[in-house]
């Protein structure tokens, strides 16, 4: 394996370099770029990568074992079979999984959980291998699958009842468990009522109180607020918020809303790839649009502003919002980054 020492270095441009193979083994990384270079089969063992650049590298069989990948860019880069394991994903930080309906959202939280099992890569759980040590895994992760599935047919009393005995609970103790999630999920008006019977954001909060149950340390949620109305909605983010002080809470989402309301960090996916990963505050900068301004001016007099603005050393650009109406145009200037 090439490489071997420590490696240190900080914005540095590596962009269109030969790496493939490469041992970065607790590197020092910060901000590099890595743009357009050949990684294949590179490792990057517990390396600090905090805001670097890899746009159009190969990172084809790369390894992020243990990496800090906090701000970092991965836009046109090739991720065939690319191991994102352990990628820093610490207690107290709630991280929002980003992306379009078939993203794959739902697929790799259900193989981080062990109910799918995935055909390449690794994924652990607290130290658990989610192939090796299912078990463990699903003892240490609360989940909460977009279906929510429940007994349709027993009351939401009996249900968490017997949610708790799975999980290992008994005598006295699966009131206290019971009662505690009652009052989170704020369940006292449906309490004992079938589950079938309930509203869809009634079902949705039952299935969050047997995710939280036995108050795990890994807690993994698919669309939480989906089928919640405002109020709703507003309960759990604030619960989510409360939690996420001694937990590691993931959850999925195709709502930006979801992510800016609860989350400390974002990652974005499509079609199975990673596209970003940062706050959320960083991934909307990313979007030309972040804090342009809209101005309507009059048609006769557009020209001439509209080429002072465009002079201006903060404007990146000006924008036409389509042709003038009734004698009014309208145009976006955009910031610089």
């Amino acid at each position: 394996m090439k490489g071997g020492r420590r490696v240190v270095l900080r914005a540095c441009n590596l962009s269109g370099l030969d790496l493939s193979g490469y041992n970065f083994s607790d590197a020092e990384l910060p901000a590099c770029d890595f743009s357009e270079a050949n990684l294949t089969s590179a490792k990057f063992v517990r390396a600090n990568l905090f805001g670097a650049h890899f746009n159009g590298a190969d990172l084809s069989n790369t390894s992020f074992e243990r990496a800090d990948l906090r701000g970092a860019k991965f836009d046109g880069a090739k991720l065939y079979y690319t191991h994102f394991k352990g990628a820093d994903l610490r207690r107290g930080e709630v991280l929002g999984f980003l992306g379009p309906n078939g993203a794959g959202k739902s697929t790799t939280m259900k193989m981080v959980c062990g109910y799918l099992t995935p055909t390449s890569g690794t994924a652990r759980v607290q130290g658990h291998d989610v192939v090796t040590e299912p078990m463990a895994v699903k003892a240490a992760i609360g989940y909460l699958p977009e279906g929510a599935p429940t007994y349709g047919d027993m009351r939401v009393s009996s249900f968490l009842r017997f949610i708790a005995q799975i999980r290992g609970f008994n005598g006295a103790e699966i009131g206290r468990r019971v009662d505690r999630v009652r009052e989170m999920a704020t369940l006292d008006e449906v309490f004992d009522r079938p589950v079938e019977t309930l509203s869809k954001g009634f079902k949705r909060r039952v299935g969050l109180a047997q995710a939280i149950l036995h108050d795990p340390e890994v807690l993994i949620m698919d669309e939480p607020t989906d089928g919640l109305d405002p109020n709703q909605k507003h309960q759990v983010r604030s619960l989510i918020k409360d939690m996420a002080h001694n937990k590691a809470i993931v959850i999925s989402t195709h709502i930006l809303e979801e992510v800016e309301a609860i989350c400390t960090r974002a990652v974005v996916i499509a079609h199975g790839k990673l596209l970003a990963d940062g706050t959320p505050e960083q991934l909307l900068c990313r979007d030309a649009r972040h804090n342009a301004v809209v101005v309507k001016l009059a048609a006769d007099q557009a020209a001439d502003i509209v080429a002072g603005l465009a002079a201006l050393d903060q404007v990146a650009g000006v924008d036409a919002l389509g042709d003038p109406v009734n004698g009014t145009a309208a145009f976006r200037a955009r910031p610089k980054a």
